[in-house]
């Protein structure tokens, strides 16, 4: 069964600037001739790396909710320059948006267990991409989404 992962989206102020982002990584990895496709290192190296491959998603917490997901397509633990264990999450170049969760802030990243997930906004069969989010922050808090 698979494992996602749940970190903080530090610096996107919405769904919009992490879209932008993984838009301009994704060209960058085109460019050096590999799949489209972007990353995130951070220090710690994940255990449940086979759980996490098994159709696992990094969920991005922006502005205090859980707002989107990408899918994990590999884990991949080197050592930098500085002689430091690091870990390379490589992510699927789609951002998929999820129903507004609340979330305190934390250090790096947790597990997130499939039932603790929220789900994709997507599968709610509505279109609410137009929707603007702090709308949609108000009715996740209100159970309406």
């Amino acid at each position: 069964m698979a494992l996602h992962l749940i970190k903080l989206c530090v610096g996107a102020e919405s769904i919009d600037d992490l879209r932008h982002w993984v838009a301009e990584r994704s060209l960058v990895a085109m460019a050096a001739g590999l799949p489209a496709q972007s990353s995130h290192v951070t220090r710690m190296v994940p255990k449940r790396v086979d759980e996490l491959l098994d159709g696992g998603s990094l969920y991005w917490i922006i502005k205090g909710q859980v707002a989107a997901r990408q899918p994990l397509l590999d884990v991949v633990s080197f050592t930098g320059g500085d002689g430091i264990n690091r870990c390379e999450l490589i992510l699927g170049p789609e951002v998929i948006e999820t129903a507004p969760a609340p979330r305190r802030p934390f250090q790096g990243w947790r597990y997130l267990d499939p039932k603790d997930a929220p789900r994709d906004l997507s599968a709610g069969g509505g279109d609410l991409g137009d929707m603007p989010d702090d709308l949609k922050r108000e009715l996740a808090e209100l159970g309406l989404l």
